[in-house]
């Protein structure tokens, strides 16, 4: 940040630290620190970390040295131990609370970065005007949002019913019995449903997947 301020030209606004958002284990951070003493003027780089990506149920990484000066206003920024972390502000909230490390296997190589976020894999369901009483709104977000994304995979969701606060789901088609689907409840539907109808605070799923064509709680 020294190095940032010393090039900053005099009137211009110098961009404030923001809290850490991804935890640098000091295993990586040697690791980095490492890599950019390779580069040419390694003291002016930051370590830019972005979300670019969903492959599967996971986000897709890009890690790359910038010159501090090409850093954008709204970047998240934060010294590491003598290395300046960059993060886009449209990746802050993928990347918060997670950790840059070194693999678990010391012959595998290269960083990785174990984030507790993971993308819905239902994608974004957007806002409804939802209306009615709890029941109904929590029926019509699985109509209008949820199922038509469960389709493209041949699976439907379906409200049993609703108590205090709890929404009880059950999954049918290709959901019912797949092991996928516990993820799908817990990432996707669960959020969705807890982010547009605040009187639910739990989503228990009550499939029996016992019967579905592949089951996995048999």
């Amino acid at each position: 940040m020294s190095e940032q301020l010393a090039q900053a030209p005099i009137g211009d606004p110098v961009p404030e630290p923001f809290d850490q958002i991804v935890e640098v284990t000091e295993a990586a951070l040697a690791k980095v620190i490492e890599i950019r003493g390779s580069e040419d003027d390694p003291g002016s780089l930051a370590l830019r970390m972005e979300v670019t990506g969903i492959s599967g149920i996971d986000f897709v990484y890009d890690l790359a040295f910038v010159p501090l000066d090409e850093a954008e206003a709204d970047d998240h920024r934060w010294d590491a131990g003598g290395l300046t972390v960059l993060v886009p502000a449209n990746s802050s909230d993928r990347l918060s609370g997670a950790t840059l490390d070194l693999p678990n296997n010391p012959g595998q190589g290269g960083l990785v970065v174990r984030n507790p976020n993971r993308p819905n894999p239902l994608g974004d369901v957007g806002t409804l005007d939802l209306t009615g009483d709890v029941p109904e709104k929590v029926a019509q977000l699985l109509s209008q949002r949820i199922n038509p994304a469960l389709a493209s995979h041949g699976g439907f969701a379906t409200l049993l019913g609703v108590e205090d606060q709890t929404a009880y789901v059950t999954m049918g088609g290709g959901c019912q019995g797949c092991a996928m689907s516990q993820a799908t409840l817990t990432d996707g539907i669960q959020a969705a449903i807890l982010e547009a109808i605040p009187e639910i605070k739990e989503v228990v799923d009550a499939t029996d997947h016992s019967a579905g064509d592949n089951p996995f709680f048999a």
